[in-house]
């Protein structure tokens, strides 16, 4: 334990001035058994901070075979080591200079060190990794009530907690994906929709809508109730209703206006759904033909989900959802060059928009991982390196 007068000699043989330095001198010692291993630190923004002054937590999340990352109510983080040369102390009560009170002379203070580290966890945010969570609910899709007579499928069924223990991604993610994949919470379990399921509520709904001759912007809720009621749950009609309208409410009476584009597309996903590649021409004939009466069809409606090919002859359109593509930059742009070896960027983007990060563009991540050149007068890109098909 140093004394003041130890302290003062020190100073004299470095050759610094008491006067220039704070009255207040620590002594800096280790405790019994400190090692690098019992702390870990964390450096965090000014959002974060808050955060946790405000009472909320931060969750690590990730299965044995993943990276970790770190989970706010709201954002995804990911967490990486950063190295410093220079030695991280871990000292409580340890007070900086404008916590101390004001002293006339010079005076010791021994503090004890609890722990040190020669690196530190970085956070950078980053896009949820939210692919997993679709591969997990369709382990077992829901397909509508059982029969008389036979049992449902309890296996592999989900509540909230169980997804937030397995997806990488915090809660207000989670949930807005849910939203996005049309899932929907049965009996406690999040469940999603077995495709041609979905498929028939939403044509027992356009059938009603045609039938009644209602506008497709004003289709009574109870009226679809009772008069569906016999066919599925009326559980189902009215997530059917949310996945492809807004609700509003008009005079006391609850309504939903479908949206055009969401109900063109799942017209067409229908349609493509068996078809290896279809007719450009005939498709569109059959896909207008298909909709309510009053909506317009548009080839605008099906990007990241239908791929036109108008170098073949006839042209034609197949299948192909930005929801079915790897998840990892690299492995995305090796399995879209190796479907198509030129793409125009208006082709493309669709397909890699959800990959950038904060601050980041479609144009950068082109420049980054693949080649342009002019094709009969068009920009089109093609991959940096040999792909294997």
């Amino acid at each position: 334990m140093r004394t003041l007068e130890e302290v003062q000699a020190t100073l004299q043989i470095a050759k610094l001035k008491e006067e220039d330095l704070h009255p207040t001198i620590h002594c800096l010692s280790f405790g019994e058994n400190v090692s690098s291993a019992d702390y870990c630190l964390m450096e965090l923004d000014s959002t974060l901070c808050k955060h946790i002054e405000d009472g909320q937590s931060l969750v690590i999340r990730g299965d044995k075979d993943e990276r970790a990352v770190l989970c706010s109510g709201d954002k995804t983080y990911d967490l990486k080591i950063a190295d410093t040369s220079n030695m991280l102390l871990f000292v409580p009560e340890c007070r900086t200079p404008d916590q101390l009170s004001a002293q006339d002379s010079s005076h010791v203070v021994h503090t004890k060190i609890w722990g040190f580290c020669n690196s530190y966890w970085e956070l950078r945010k980053q896009r949820p990794k939210l692919k997993k969570l679709k591969k997990l609910l369709m382990e077992n899709p829901y397909d509508g009530p059982a029969l008389a007579g036979q049992e449902e499928n309890t296996e592999n069924r989900y509540t909230l907690e169980d997804l937030l223990e397995r997806i990488q991604a915090s809660e207000e993610e989670l949930k807005t994906n849910l939203e996005m994949i049309h899932a929907c919470q049965i009996d406690g379990y999040w469940r999603v929709l077995d495709f041609d399921y979905e498929m028939k509520l939403l044509g027992h709904v356009t059938q009603l809508v045609d039938s009644e001759s209602w506008p497709f912007n004003k289709v009574p809720l109870q009226t679809s109730l009772e008069e569906l009621a016999p066919l599925e749950p009326m559980q189902m009609i009215e997530h059917c209703l949310n996945c492809y309208g807004k609700r509003y409410s008009e005079k006391d009476e609850v309504y939903y206006a479908l949206c055009e584009d969401k109900v063109c597309r799942g017209i067409a996903l229908m349609l493509l759904h068996n078809a290896v590649k279809f007719n450009l021409r005939e498709f569109q004939e059959v896909w207008q033909q298909s909709v309510p009466e009053g909506m317009s069809t548009r080839l605008e409606q099906l990007k990241g989900v239908a791929l036109v090919d108008r170098t073949s002859r006839p042209e034609t359109i197949s299948l192909l959802q930005v929801d079915d593509l790897p998840e990892d930059t690299v492995e995305r742009f090796n399995l879209l060059f190796s479907l198509r070896e030129k793409w125009t960027e208006d082709d493309i983007t669709p397909y890699i928009q959800d990959l950038c990060g904060e601050k980041q563009t479609t144009g950068a991540l082109l420049t980054k991982y693949a080649r342009s050149s002019m094709q009969s007068g068009i920009k089109v890109f093609n991959s940096r390196r040999p792909v294997a098909k």
